[in-house]
């Protein structure tokens, strides 16, 4: 049974179910569609209210594209987005409106997403401006202030520029950025996957501060398991455009059920050199999402690969509470 999205529940603020999200690849004179690069290829999923659900993967596993997907930076090819119970997947852009107010995103790099001919003042109250919020300049420069504050940087880094500042404050006015409207929901794309090592863990402490302190529901991207570990409730592990497990954050980690996750999860160090892991190879690159394997899409590479992977595609269902995976094996040892 495919149940990774429950039933409509007023506890659940995002819902995606069977979401697809295929580009078209044109070709010959006539400019017709040759082929597709599918992207996101039936991704069913619920965020609750207040919580945080990592969503990892390698590059090139389409979790961006989920996330810019759900916020409707791109129109889905198929499937429903539901945000607080509304379906949005068809609002015309009048009526979606509304829901920019309260649908925000983190960008991946800090360097690329923040204008360096505006100052960072005019930065963060720029969505105020276009939302019609704080209807004085007094008022939106006192509102920018608070904002500088709680992402912890100084007022006056106001009248600055993004050039004067590192990676990690940079990172830190966009999301004092994404908060100006007081959002419900931040898409967070790989927030520190630009930032050097010693910073990351600075920005996904201020994360789950302002998530505690705000009451905010985050979609956390990244393609390092050991970055969500800390922050998120659940975890949904993503594979060329499809989701291969989904949990709570501390049974996926401490028994993963899907050999992909097995996988990443033997890349992870451990401080601890007295603890042996047995380290999972991948063999091969991820396949090309214009002409996926067919049945499981992980086949390729799984070690426990048998032939009906072949021609079966396995949906994601419940193992245990709360624990899905898609895999059609149950007899695979210390997965199972």
């Amino acid at each position: 049974m495919s149940v990774a999205t429950p039933e409509t529940t007023t506890a659940n603020l995002v819902e995606v179910k069977n979401l697809k999200k295929w580009f078209p690849i044109r070709g010959g004179i006539l400019s017709r569609v040759v082929a597709n690069v599918k992207a996101v290829n039936d991704v069913s999923f619920a965020v609750k209210k207040g919580e945080v659900v990592g969503l990892v993967g390698e590059s090139g596993s389409g979790k961006t594209t989920v996330g810019r997907t759900i916020l409707r930076l791109i129109e889905p090819t198929d499937g429903s987005i539901y945000f607080d119970g509304q379906e949005i997947t068809h609002l015309p852009k009048n009526q979606l409106r509304a829901y920019r107010r309260k649908m925000q995103i983190i960008f991946q790099d800090p360097f690329a997403s923040l204008n360096p001919r505006m100052t960072v003042g005019d930065i963060i109250a720029e969505p105020l401006v276009i939302h019609n919020l704080e209807g004085s300049a007094q008022a939106r420069n006192e509102r920018v202030a608070e904002l500088l504050e709680l992402v912890g940087l100084n007022p006056d880094h106001m009248r600055r520029y993004p050039h004067e500042f590192s990676g990690g404050q940079r990172q830190r006015i966009g999301i004092a950025r994404a908060l100006a409207v007081r959002p419900e929901f931040i898409v967070a794309d790989e927030p520190v996957s630009a930032l050097d090592v010693s910073i990351q863990a600075q920005v996904v402490n201020l994360l789950q501060d302002l998530k505690e302190q705000l009451g905010l529901t985050i979609l956390f991207i990244a393609h390092d398991l050991a970055v969500v570990e800390y922050i998120s409730d659940r975890v949904a592990v993503m594979y060329l455009g499809k989701i291969m497990e989904l949990a709570p954050s501390r049974d996926l980690y401490l028994k993963p059920r899907h050999p992909y996750t097995e996988a990443l999860l033997s890349a992870i160090p451990t401080p601890d050199p007295t603890v042996k892991r047995e380290r999972i190879v991948l063999q091969g690159d991820i396949p090309s999402p214009i002409n996926p394997p067919s049945g499981c899409v992980f086949r390729t590479r799984c070690r426990y690969a048998i032939a009906e992977c072949a021609y079966t595609v396995p949906e994601l269902k419940e193992v245990a509470p709360g624990h899905f995976k898609a895999c059609i094996r149950d007899d695979i040892p210390g997965l199972s």
